[in-house]
Parts: C-alpha cells; structure tokens; sequence
C-alpha cells in the first residue's frame, strides 16, 4: 500500500487548506483512514479519521470545528478540509490506513493504523 498526501502549503492564518490522500496499490474501500500531524519538536498527534462507510468520524480536539474529513472510494481518496487555520496548526500532516477490513472500531490513536503516507507539510503564518 502506497498513501500520497498532498495539498500542503503555506497559508495565512483564518485560511484554509484542503489535504488529500490518495493511495495506490490497495483500495481504501473497507478501510478506516485517518489523519495525523507533527509539529518541529512534538510528538505525532491524532488529527481525524473516518470509517470505512464514511458514517463514522472522529476528531482530536484541536481540529474539532474546523476540520473536516471525508473520503471518496471511487477515487481511492480521503480528504481533510481545513479551515479556519491557526499558526498552531503547522506540521506535516500524515494519512493512514487501518488494515483491519470492516472493522467496527474507528482508532484515534497511531498503533491503530498501519501505512502511513510520506506526509505534506502545512505552514501557517501569523
């Protein structure tokens, strides 16, 4: 499984960004998607995630609000719709796959997925 994401940038802030991630290799089809990011110097952090069916999401509080996911399986692609961008928003942003098929639970936590994209990088500035 290969993930691409895309969309990176650099904004200003109250901006907004549109993150993509495409895989190849494997359809995502059946598969919960999430997002991450990682700051200079700080840990990786849950951002969202969506379930296979697209009826569940979750999101980690600094991105409730503002961010959006969703995922289209015909394109074999997940998308995060930032708005409302903060300064504090700066990272590369990761996209992950779950290889649990149909899986019930939707994880939030990074041991929970197991590809993970090369990431894009999102700077916001003040």
């Amino acid at each position: 499984v290969q993930l691409q994401a895309s969309g990176g940038g650099l904004v200003q802030a109250g901006g907004s960004l549109r993150l993509s991630c495409a895989s190849s290799g494997r359809t995502i089809t059946g598969y919960n998607m999430g997002w991450f990011r990682q700051a200079p110097g700080k840990e990786r952090e849950f951002v969202a995630a969506i379930s296979w069916s697209g009826a569940m999401t979750s999101y980690g509080d600094s991105a409730k609000g503002r961010f959006t996911v969703a995922r289209d399986n015909a394109k074999n692609t997940v998308n995060l719709q930032m708005n409302s961008l903060k300064p504090e928003d700066t990272a590369v942003y990761y996209c992950a796959l779950n290889r649990a098929r149909w899986p019930v639970v939707l994880g939030t936590t990074l041991t929970e997925y197991d590809y993970w994209g090369q990431g894009t990088k999102v700077t916001v500035s003040s």
